[in-house]
């Protein structure tokens, strides 16, 4: 897809992709927002992230694989169970050709929202 339009929704990014690719996105949406409900959606670096006082995560497609992007402390902390999955510092990817593993995504979600949530403690003690 050509990176020539910049999204104002995320419904507007993910329409644009063909409905294969669109059923991943949108499955990534669901499990993103059922984890982080308070969470609100919005476009950043022209990619759907979730917000929680910061960005919780982003997730976009590309021309091979969903990629993932959770920060790096996720990639860190799930380490074993992203073994089958390429990884680099802030990102996972998702291979088109497999599953999209929904618990695992809900479990990082979650730890990022921990992560976010305990800052902001941190940062008012």
């Amino acid at each position: 897809m050509k990176q020539s339009v910049n999204f104002s929704t995320v419904d507007e990014y993910i329409s644009l992709f063909p409905p294969e690719i669109r059923s991943g996105l949108e499955l990534l949406r669901k499990t993103i927002r059922k984890a982080a409900p308070e969470a609100k959606e919005v476009i950043s670096y022209n990619m759907p992230a979730y917000k929680l006082k910061s960005v919780l995560v982003y997730f976009a497609a590309t021309k091979d694989h969903y990629g993932f992007y959770p920060t790096s402390s996720p990639v860190i902390a799930f380490k074993e169970e992203l073994k089958s999955y390429d990884t680099s510092k802030g990102t996972i990817r998702f291979p088109f050709d497999k599953p999209i593993p929904v618990k695992l995504v809900r479990d990082i979600v979650k730890f990022r929202m921990m992560e976010i949530l305990d800052e902001g403690v941190k940062r008012k003690a």
